[in-house]
């Protein structure tokens, strides 16, 4: 029973490093992006050429130095837990699964939901571009792309790295 409630809790766990691996690499984009602004002569007015490699650095680094800890926590936990007690390792499965697939499910609608609100304000409803509801629809789009674009679909990821984790100690433990 303990295990299947700290499964319960893994996705969750999970979804915070990555949403917070998105942010932290979307501010370091910022920041370069404003470097090139204030030292690349003409690059506001269109006369000049963005250092675009730096930018992809920025993303490619961030990619793998911020997803370090999550990819450690997906393979440590069944390892850890699997040679501590093997019934516990069926229960982390278990709730990772069950809480994972219903945390992927809710992220990749929700976060659809507020790219689509945002989208169907800027039409022209509500007041569009420029009103408190647009202003109020990006913020929620801010939230709603690292939610559809990383921490859904990565859950998926974590689900199925445990479970193979899981399989390859498995004649280890038994």
């Amino acid at each position: 029973m303990a295990g299947l409630f700290i499964g319960g809790v893994l996705p969750f766990l999970f979804s915070s490093f990555a949403m917070k691996a998105v942010g932290d690499a979307a501010f370091d984009m910022i920041n370069e992006v404003r470097r090139q602004f204030k030292e690349i002569k003409g690059l506001m007015e269109g006369n000049a050429v963005a250092e675009h490699a730096k930018c992809v650095d920025i993303a490619t680094a961030a990619a793998i130095k911020r997803m370090i800890v999550p990819g450690l926590l997906a393979v440590a936990v069944p390892v850890i837990f699997g040679f501590a007690d093997k019934y516990m390792l069926g229960g982390i499965l278990a709730g990772v699964t069950v809480t994972g697939v219903l945390m992927a499910i809710f992220m990749s609608n929700a976060g659809g939901a507020w790219d689509n609100a945002k989208k169907y304000i800027e039409q022209g409803q509500y007041g569009g571009k420029g009103s408190d509801a647009h202003k109020a629809a990006v913020v929620g789009d801010t939230v709603g792309d690292p939610f559809k674009d990383t921490a859904g679909p990565s859950l998926n990821i974590l689900i199925k790295l445990m479970s193979v984790v899981s399989l390859v100690i498995a004649p280890l433990i038994v």
